[in-house]
């Protein structure tokens, strides 16, 4: 997909980046506990999701592989839509859900064919 297409596709993808580390946050905010608990997940989760997102899954991870960009980029969106059910939004996990999955799949370059 080139062109202004796959510039919509990137956004998507983006926010559905940001939306994910929100809710972990949001999902911290939540934990019973003390304030300073609360506040230490609250920052703890998203920025573990970000650190293993930049490492791993960003289009210049200097650890570069399909599936282990795969498979943190299904930690992140599904940690980040179990959060959002956990707190009571549904239709936003189901949002991020389909966001995660649609840009995913739509901003990612063509495995150029072998031989």
């Amino acid at each position: 997909m080139g062109g202004i297409g796959n510039v919509v596709w990137l956004t998507v993808a983006f926010l559905s980046e940001l939306a994910a580390l929100a809710a972990l946050g949001l999902w911290g905010w939540s934990v019973e506990g003390s304030t300073a608990v609360r506040v230490l997940v609250a920052v703890g989760a998203p920025l573990v999701a970000a650190v293993l997102w930049g490492l791993f899954a960003a289009p210049q991870a200097p650890m570069q592989g399909v599936l282990l960009s795969l498979s943190v980029k299904v930690a992140v969106f599904g940690a980040g839509t179990l959060a959002l059910v956990a707190t009571g939004h549904p239709w936003l996990a189901a949002l991020l859900a389909a966001a995660a999955v649609l840009s995913s799949a739509l901003s990612t370059a063509p495995v150029p064919a072998a031989g």
